[in-house]
Parts: structure tokens; sequence; C-alpha cells
């Protein structure tokens, strides 16, 4: 890898983790696709996916943290958001019960599955920081899930850098396949939703 590549991969995994931090608030943002990209473009540099996925992994977690504190200060642009989308409301109120209700391991559970579900974290961290609940335990299980997210979109891009001769195969398998899974797992979840759950 010459220097203008290298300054070049610096420049992409520096925004795919600006970006992993920033979903939270803007669950729009294209975060796991430029995971993927900045993997394929760091795949052959030795040890650099793993230090992607810890920089990734940790731009995760701040992202949770920042969102949880703008929700239990009540931010305005929270309130807003709320106000304007009684669906999103709606969600959080949902998520908040099933909190209350499940125990301890189910919680974990929710909020590692969360971060696969699109916009999951997002209401998530907007649940936690509106309820009564222990936010040290949340950290706890924030980690683990940004841990989990982090390892399985680096790996799936390291994977099919591997596997196809060409980076916009790659990235195109990679994204189908980061696509499929959050899909099924969001259609498992809407199946088994009873009225307390995400």
């Amino acid at each position: 890898m010459d220097f203008l590549t290298a300054i070049g991969s610096s420049w992409i995994c520096a925004l795919a983790i600006c970006a992993v931090l920033g979903d939270a608030l803007l669950p729009f943002i294209p975060s796991g696709t430029l995971v993927i990209l900045a993997v394929l473009k760091t795949a052959q540099v030795e040890g650099a996916p793993i230090m992607l996925g810890l920089g990734v992994a940790v731009a995760s977690f701040l992202g949770d943290v920042l969102l949880l504190q703008l929700a239990r200060r009540g931010a305005p642009v929270l309130q807003r958001r709320l106000a304007r989308r009684p669906k999103l409301a709606a969600s959080v109120a949902r998520v908040q019960q099933a909190l209350v209700e499940r125990p301890h391991g189910a919680a974990a559970a929710m909020v590692v599955v969360a971060r696969f579900v699109p916009a999951g974290r997002t209401v998530l961290d907007v649940a936690i920081g509106h309820g009564p609940h222990h936010h040290h335990r949340f950290l706890h299980w924030s980690a683990l899930a940004a841990l989990v997210w982090a390892a399985y979109i680096v790996t799936l891009g390291w994977l099919n850098s591997h596997w196809f001769n060409t980076a916009w195969l790659s990235l195109a398998v990679s994204c189908a396949a980061a696509t499929a899974v959050s899909t099924a797992i969001a259609r498992v979840v809407r199946r088994n939703r009873r009225p307390a759950t995400l």
C-alpha cells in the first residue's frame, strides 16, 4: 500500500467511525456500509481490521452514551422528534415496558438484538434515557452489543474481501448480507412481538 492509498484508507476509516458514532441519533446514516468499505480498503494491512473493529466498537458505545445523556436531559431535539413521530413514541413506550417486565438476562439480549434492527439502537437509547432504568447496567450491555456488532460487521467485510477478487463485488455482497441479516432479525422481532416488546 503506497502513501496516497494509506491516506485515503485513513480518511474512510475516520468517516466510518464518525458515522457509527452519529447513527445512534441519526439512524439513516449508512454506518454499516461505510465500515465495510473501510474494511475493504484496509483488509491487506496487517492488524488494520482489528484496530478498525476496536474503533467501531468504541464509537458505537460512545454514540449510545451521547444519546442516552441527551434523552435523560430531555433534549428539545428528541422531544420534538417524539412529538412529531407517534410510531417512534409508541416504540419507545413498548421498549420501556418490556425493560421493566423482563428479567435482566432478557433485557440484555434486547440491547444486543436492537443493534441489528434498523433504528432499534435509537429507540432503545431513548427508552432507557426516558425511563426509570439503571443506566449503569444498560451501559454494560451497550458495551457488549457494541463489541458484538463491530466484530460482526468487520468480519463480514474482511471475509468478503478475501473471497472475491474485486472490491465492488466484495462491497455489494457484504452490504447485501448485512441487509439480509438485519431484515431477518427485524422480522423475527416483529413476529415475536408481544404487547410489551421491541
